[in-house]
């Protein structure tokens, strides 16, 4: 088995960056966003990137670096409240936007890392969502045709992980990273702890290494968007 640990993020990019590719990055707003990869990509200098992610992290942290740098094209998102550089570049019309319903866009990327080009779902028909796709009626009901999502690369966060790739997550960094880790060409996954093969439980592990090409340990500010403390 070929060595999969890389020593830092940027290394851990190395071969596989270029203008105009694919990119899907994990996380639930800021939580399990791989924070080390990020900063490698803008580092990177790629531009005209597509990125596929539930949203676009904040003006100054996650996938918000990418955006103030603007190597990001277009993105496809769930939710993008939480970032004025985001708003403002789509308002003026310098950045594509395909939005989709949350749980769409979780299934779009499980149905591209499973091999499924398409599929039907309830949710959006009658609204904007819905336009331009496919319409087709099952038992009385109308749904619209999704289409699956790969990507050039998927960057994802574990907690923890062995050498050959198998990877554990914590709590709500479990919202996207595992279907992506198998919907990317090549995955890198940065974890906080990198174990030696067979000490994770076989029972536990949420991803096979399989799924994952490239694996670099990173430190995490793990911050929060909008921190709320009793009184």
């Amino acid at each position: 088995m070929a060595d999969k640990v890389y020593p830092d993020a940027k290394t851990a990019l190395d071969g596989l960056t270029f203008d105009g590719m694919t990119v899907m990055a994990g996380g639930f707003g800021l939580c399990g966003i791989p924070e080390n990869l990020i900063t490698a990509l803008r580092d990177s200098g790629a531009k005209d990137l597509t990125v596929i992610s539930n949203n676009a992290g904040v003006d100054d942290f996650g996938l918000g670096l990418l955006l103030q740098t603007r190597q990001i094209r277009k993105m496809v998102s769930s939710y993008v409240g939480e970032n004025k550089t985001f708003e403002k570049q789509y308002l003026n019309g310098e950045l594509e936007l395909e939005f989709n319903p949350q749980g769409t866009l979780a299934e779009r990327i499980r149905a591209g890392g499973a091999g499924i080009p398409g599929f039907y779902t309830k949710t959006g028909v009658g609204t904007l969502v819905a336009e331009g796709k496919e319409h087709k009626e099952f038992n009385g009901e109308t749904y619209i045709m999704e289409t699956g999502l790969v990507a050039d690369i998927s960057i994802v966060k574990a907690w923890k992980a062995d050498k050959a790739g198998n990877l554990v997550f914590r709590k709500t960094a479990r919202n996207f990273n595992p279907m992506m880790a198998t919907a990317g060409k090549v995955t890198i996954a940065e974890v906080e702890e990198i174990v030696e093969n067979g000490e994770l439980d076989a029972d536990h592990i949420h991803t096979p290494g399989i799924f994952v090409q490239r694996l670099v340990q990173g430190t995490f500010e793990k911050r929060i968007e909008q921190r709320t403390v009793r009184a």
